[in-house]
C-alpha cells in the first residue's frame, strides 16, 4: 500500500534537496520509518497521504541542514560571451541533478507532477529556507490545504502563510517560476525536440540555429559557464562538432516533465540535455555533462 506513494514521495523530495540520488535514499528512510510506526497512524486525525508527506518533509528537513543549495550555472554569475572558454569543470559545486520522468513510474504521475519538476521551478526552490521551501511545494505543488501544510510542518496557519508569503516573494525575483505550475504544456515541444535531433545528428548548425529563440539560454553543469542568445549558442555548437567530431546519437527521452535527449558520441554516454519549448522555439537547453 504504501509503495503506491513511492513516485509522488520522491518527487517531493527531490524538489527538496535537488538530487534524485539522494531523494531516492530518502523515500526509503520515509518508508521505512511509516512501515515502523504504523501501529500509531491514526487515520482519523490525518489521511495516509499527509502522513506519509509529513515523514518525508521531515526526513528533508533534516538531511538538509547545514547543506549548501544545487543551483544551476545561471544561479551562480552572469552568462559568458565567449563559446570557446575553457570547459573547466567545477566538481566542487552540488550541481542540482535532472530527474528523469520514468523514476516516477506509474505514467499518471508523470503527467500529474510535470509543472512542479520544472529546472527552473527546482532551481528556485533552491534559494529558498528549508522550511519555506517545504511550505511552498505542499502548498502550491502537491496542493494541501494551508491546514494540512501546518499540520505536516507541526506550525500553525498563520506561520504557514507567512512562510508562504516570503517564500513567493523571493521567487518572483527569481523570475516567472510560479507560473509554470499553471501553464499549459507546449503541444509542439516534441516536434520541436525531434526536429533538433535530426539536425544534431546532421551537425547542421544553421537548421540548429532556426529552432532556438533569440534569447535561448545553454547551461552544461559541472562546467561554469553558461551561455545566452542564439548567436553564442550557434558558435558553440560549431565548438562541439569540430572538437567531438559529427558521429552523434540522440536518443529521445524526458526528464523534469520536459523533453530531453540522451546524446552519445563515439559510441559513448556523453549528455542528458533538457529542454524548454515555448511557442515553437528552444528556449533553455539545460545540457548535463557526464561523468568521464
Amino acid at each position: 500500500m504504501l509503495d503506491g506513494f513511492r513516485g509522488e514521495l520522491l518527487a517531493h523530495c527531490y524538489r527538496m534537496v535537488g538530487s534524485v540520488d539522494e531523494a531516492e535514499d530518502l523515500v526509503q528512510e520515509t518508508l521505512l520509518r511509516a512501515w515502523r510506526s504504523a501501529d500509531r497512524y491514526d487515520a482519523e486525525k490525518a489521511s495516509l497521504r499527509t502522513w506519509l508527506h509529513r515523514i518525508a518533509t521531515n526526513v528533508c528537513l533534516t538531511a538538509l541542514e547545514g547543506r549548501a543549495r544545487r543551483p544551476l550555472p545561471s544561479g551562480l554569475g552572469a552568462a559568458g560571451d565567449d563559446p570557446y572558454a575553457p570547459l573547466t569543470p567545477s566538481r566542487e559545486v552540488p550541481w542540482l541533478q535532472p530527474f528523469p520522468d520514468v523514476r516516477l513510474g506509474d505514467p499518471a504521475d508523470a503527467a500529474q507532477q510535470r509543472a512542479g519538476l520544472r529546472l527552473a521551478f527546482v532551481a528556485a526552490l533552491q534559494l529558498l529556507p528549508a522550511r519555506q521551501r517545504a511550505a511552498l511545494v505542499l502548498r502550491e505543488v502537491l496542493q494541501f490545504s494551508a491546514a494540512e501544510v501546518a499540520q505536516i510542518l507541526d506550525s500553525s496557519v498563520a506561520s504557514v502563510n507567512s512562510s508562504l508569503q516570503r517564500a513567493r516573494a523571493t521567487l518572483s525575483e527569481a523570475g516567472p517560476v510560479l507560473s509554470e505550475l499553471r501553464e499549459p504544456v507546449d503541444p509542439d515541444e516534441r516536434m520541436v525536440v525531434e526536429r533538433y535531433l535530426k539536425a544534431f545528428e546532421a551537425a547542421d548548425v544553421p537548421a540548429l540555429a532556426r529552432l532556438l529563440a533569440e534569447d535561448v539560454a545553454l547551461e552544461m553543469p559541472p562546467v561554469n559557464l553558461w551561455l545566452a542568445g542564439r548567436e553564442h549558442y550557434a558558435e558553440f555548437l560549431r565548438r562541439v562538432f569540430a572538437l567531438r567530431g559529427t558521429g552523434w546519437r540522440m536518443t529521445p527521452t524526458s526528464a523534469n516533465g520536459s523533453p530531453a535527449l540522451s546524446a552519445s558520441v563515439g559510441g559513448k554516454p556523453h549528455s542528458l540535455q533538457v529542454f524548454t519549448v515555448r511557442a515553437g522555439l528552444i528556449r533553455h537547453c539545460v545540457t548535463f555533462v557526464s561523468a568521464p
